[in-house]
């Protein structure tokens, strides 16, 4: 029987509860310490999934083998590269961190410790993206759509980096052509960053992708459809469903798409235990990851610059 690794977590707000509660669940790992910079957070997590409460990074080091990073983005390097100095194994939430260069360093930090870095890209383990790519055939043109209410959380970053970036790191891996062209778009509404975004990416084969994303709208919609030369697929990610057109003796027919239904999550958690107990590649390493925060970064950079400049009201004249 292999043995257990030990599973910490750092920052168990949202997702930080869920990647704790799974850990508990699973039989590769054992939950051992949940830090949070909330110590009364995480002495309810610890009440109810067990492990121990960590005072410190360093204490979650001695604790734990592997270890989930569920903090603030802006927190992300720093911790993360603690971690790996201390030769653990990492899953750091998406996005990988704020910065490229700081992402780069993340890389080449696990690379050079033979560590295990993998990015909570979650819908890469969602069952309909993996129905999706049993069937694909040369993308030709992709369009995605990721609402949500708007969160109370990670409003320290626009929705670009927030959600949209699940959808650019899955349309790089399945396009798996450099973006020639970007044409991005966006407001802030009730943030300091975008709340809306729309984007149009041009690969050099000549696929291209719509993708729109709010972090505003009254439902949530994950959705992606996908147009190649034989046929026409269109998944929702939300309630892992998906339908198949395709092209047969001159007429359209409908056939079915196979789902096998599971959580992402503990999909995601499941392989980051076994790349870290046999070495081997996650899904979305450190390098995908990256690739995704530079098209985020690029998208959100444009955005920033088509921003309308806020309108200033004359000074009024006192002899009026």
């Amino acid at each position: 029987m292999t043995k257990k690794l030990r599973a910490g977590v750092v920052g168990v707000g949202s997702m930080g509860l869920n990647h704790a509660r799974i850990y508990h669940d699973l039989d590769q790992a054992e939950l051992t310490a949940v830090y949070d910079a909330n110590s009364s957070t995480a002495e309810r997590v610890v009440r109810k999934y067990g492990g121990t409460v960590a005072t410190s990074i360093e204490e979650v080091i001695d604790l734990c083998d592997a270890v989930s990073v569920a903090a603030p983005t802006h927190l992300h390097h720093q911790i993360t590269m603690e971690l790996l100095r201390a030769g653990r194994h990492v899953l750091v939430e998406k996005p990988i961190t704020e910065n490229p260069v700081h992402a780069a360093e993340m890389v080449d930090l696990a690379r050079q410790q033979g560590l295990i870095l993998q990015v909570g890209h979650i819908e890469r383990f969602n069952p309909a993206l993996t129905a999706l790519e049993e069937h694909l055939n040369r993308p030709r043109f992709l369009e995605v759509t990721r609402l949500s209410p708007y969160p109370g959380r990670s409003l320290e970053i626009g929705v670009v980096l927030d959600v949209m970036i699940h959808d650019l790191e899955i349309i790089l891996h399945l396009v798996r052509s450099p973006v020639t062209h970007v044409d991005a778009v966006g407001v802030a509404v009730l943030s300091k960053g975008e709340d809306i975004a729309s984007v149009r990416l041009h690969f050099a084969n000549g696929c291209v992708a719509n993708l729109t994303a709010s972090r505003i709208s009254m439902k949530k919609m994950r959705e992606i459809r996908l147009f190649q030369e034989d046929a026409y697929l269109s998944l929702n990610y939300q309630k892992q469903s998906g339908k198949m057109y395709c092209l047969k003796d001159g007429k359209i027919v409908r056939e079915r798409v196979k789902i096998d239904k599971g959580e992402p999550l503990l999909r995601q958690l499941r392989s980051f235990l076994e790349c870290a107990q046999a070495g081997s590649q996650p899904k979305v390493g450190g390098v995908e990851a990256t690739a995704a925060l530079e098209l985020a970064v690029q998208i959100t950079r444009q955005i920033t610059e088509r921003a309308p400049q806020r309108e200033v009201s004359p000074p009024c004249d006192s002899s009026l």
